[in-house]
């Protein structure tokens, strides 16, 4: 007589592979700071194979004396000492020309396009999601883990993307274009914390020298904050003067530059002595124009969108509508909207409510109303 034998289901380590944590490698991008440090020290310690890679992205004697921005050269040695402290191997790899072309000068020329461009989120969708990610692959790894803040929980059908356990961290708003290939390969094991102070509580668990390291606050290659210099520096000659215009056609005054205005601004506008509070609502970049307005005209309620990755179940374009909660800036809470693709990458989204400074180049992304799940989301493209 025959005898069926059953496979016996094998139990998933913390990382979800049906296998021993000695026997999974996990590469570990390391930017130097606490939170993927402590990444990287807690899977070392829970026995994986882990391999820490570091990102060189610009010129690492500038980037000594940049303080406060990741990936400069202290921040590299401090990545290396986790490292060598935890026992696990650690890389720099150069990806400076990489960075440059595929985050720095779209930066520039979307700046100079009168758009207001969010580069970290370039940097994760075309340098860590994608080439660090092949790197990871090339070197046989079962996944890549970073230290964002986001979760990865496993759906009906694949690898769903959540808001963070800690809404105040929450990164999934820089992280909207990962897709569902990269998702399957990512690991965010600090998604679920509730707050930084447990971050650090692990780093000082382990001995870690970043324990106490402040976070990033400004873009790595814009460290204090001043985009317009650093578009100065990249593109010389770029900013032309022109005329501060009024909604109704006035000219107000003149500026140096239309690099160095936002939608929504208010203050600095080189305009005082009139009665009534003036924003800019618009840059014409063609007629080199700053046109400011009253308040009111910063109020938008239907949104262009388009290089759309969508995270949902169903296809993008198999509804007319889907009925979710966008949000337009990193800062701002998400607000209810209906979503109307036109293609499978295009789509006009509804705000409920009128928001204000919506601008090209900032990013809308896709949430479950109520809930944590994150759909994905697209690219502002001009003005509502």
């Amino acid at each position: 007589m025959d005898i069926m034998v059953l496979d016996t289901p094998k139990t998933l380590n913390s990382l979800g592979f049906p296998k021993p944590p000695s026997e999974t490698r996990v590469v570990v991008a390391m930017s130097g700071g606490v939170d993927s440090s402590v990444v990287a020290a807690e899977l070392a310690r829970e026995g994986y194979d882990v391999v820490g890679v570091t990102l060189q992205l610009y010129d690492h004697g500038a980037a000594l004396a940049k303080k406060g921005a990741c990936c400069a050269g202290i921040d590299i040695h401090d990545a290396r000492r986790v490292a060598e402290d935890m026992n696990f191997p650690h890389y720099v790899l150069d990806y400076e020309n990489i960075f440059r072309d595929a985050v720095i000068d779209e930066f520039a020329d979307s700046y100079l396009a009168g758009a207001t461009p969010v580069p970290c989120i370039r940097c994760n969708e075309r340098v860590k999601f994608k080439d660090l990610l092949e790197t990871a692959k090339d070197l046989d790894a079962d996944c890549m883990a970073t230290g964002h803040y986001i979760q990865r929980k496993m759906g009906t059908s694949r690898a769903e993307l959540h808001r963070a356990g800690d809404p105040s961290r929450d990164q999934s708003y820089f992280l909207f274009s990962t897709t569902p290939e990269q998702l399957d390969f990512l690991r965010f094991p600090l998604g679920h914390l509730t707050s930084k102070a447990e971050t650090r509580a692990l780093a000082a668990k382990h001995g870690l020298a970043v324990a106490d390291k402040p976070d990033s606050q400004d873009i790595c290659f814009v460290p204090d904050g001043n985009y317009a210099g650093v578009i100065e520096k990249l593109r010389p000659g770029a900013a032309e003067p022109g005329d501060i215009v009024h909604a109704d056609g006035r000219v107000l005054g003149s500026h140096e530059g239309v690099i160095h205005y936002t939608i929504g601004q208010r203050r600095g506008l080189g305009i005082g002595g009139l009665e009534e509070p003036l924003y800019v609502v618009k840059l014409d970049v063609d007629q080199k124009q700053v046109i400011v307005g009253p308040k009111d005209m910063l109020a938008t309620r239907t949104v262009p969108v388009r290089e759309i990755n969508w995270l949902g179940d169903a296809p993008f374009a198999s509804a007319s509508e889907w009925h979710v909660s966008v949000k337009i800036r990193s800062t701002k809470p998400p607000v209810e909207a209906v979503v109307r693709p036109l293609s499978a990458t295009e789509a006009e989204v509804d705000l409920l409510a009128p928001e204000e400074g919506v601008s090209p180049g900032q990013a809308c992304v896709f949430y479950e109303t109520g809930g944590s799940r994150v759909f994905g989301g697209g690219w502002i493209w001009r003005g509502a």
